[in-house]
């Protein structure tokens, strides 16, 4: 008998929880929010505001700017020319001396807005020196 006033018990509780999570309102803010990241995603992906700059030219000019270099190609992997996946191949002097790891670190924090937002993944990351080229 005890037993099964447990079992009771939590088919109630297992059933009120569902019950709620599947509520009208709980959809609805789901929805909501589902349908405002996606417009700023293909909003922020495709354009700006500063002259239709793609988000893989945007990366580009940053990664640049960054290290003081023109030998930069970034590329939307994937077939993606909106630059959600990218690929990376830098050509810097600042990468003398310095480990794989701590190069693509200095790559990233150039990237660092865009990681934060449209960019979902950085898919391949080459990092030479001018010597290693």
């Amino acid at each position: 008998m005890y037993r099964n006033g447990i079992y009771l018990l939590f088919t109630i509780a297992m059933l009120s929880s569902a019950a709620r999570a599947f509520s009208t309102p709980a959809r609805s803010l789901a929805t909501n929010r589902s349908v405002k990241s996606i417009s700023f995603l293909v909003r922020s992906m495709s354009t700006t505001e500063e002259g239709d700059t793609s988000i893989v030219d945007r990366c580009k000019d940053k990664i640049m700017k960054h290290l003081d270099t023109e030998d930069v190609t970034v590329t939307g992997a994937y077939d993606d020319p909106n630059g959600s996946h990218i690929s990376i191949t830098v050509v810097s002097d600042q990468f003398e001396g310095k480990r794989a790891v701590q190069r693509q670190q200095m790559v990233y924090k150039a990237l660092w807005d865009e990681l934060a937002g449209p960019v979902h993944a950085v898919d391949a990351m080459i990092c030479k020196t001018p010597e290693e080229k």
